[in-house]
């Protein structure tokens, strides 16, 4: 399983992949068009199988997110 950074923390439970995702982000229909969200650059990382006890289905699930995607530290996968 991936995760992708789009400035947002989305976790890919059904493996649409980063295109897909893309395109459900901005083509979502918002009320009165409040927002125009256009995808300008994503990143992800394998973050292994997903259950219960993974790091970012918990409240420190930011500090992982960001331990994942800093450019200094390696890549984990659980």
């Amino acid at each position: 399983m991936k995760v992708y950074k789009v400035t947002l923390m989305v976790i890919d439970y059904d493996e649409m992949g980063a295109e897909e995702i893309v395109q459900a982000i901005e083509t979502v229909n918002y009320a009165n068009d409040c927002i125009s969200p256009i995808v300008v650059r994503s990143e992800s990382r394998d973050i292994g199988d997903w259950h219960d006890e993974h790091p970012l289905n918990s409240r420190s699930g930011r500090t992982y997110f960001d331990k994942l995607f800093s450019s200094t530290a390696p890549h984990p996968v659980l």
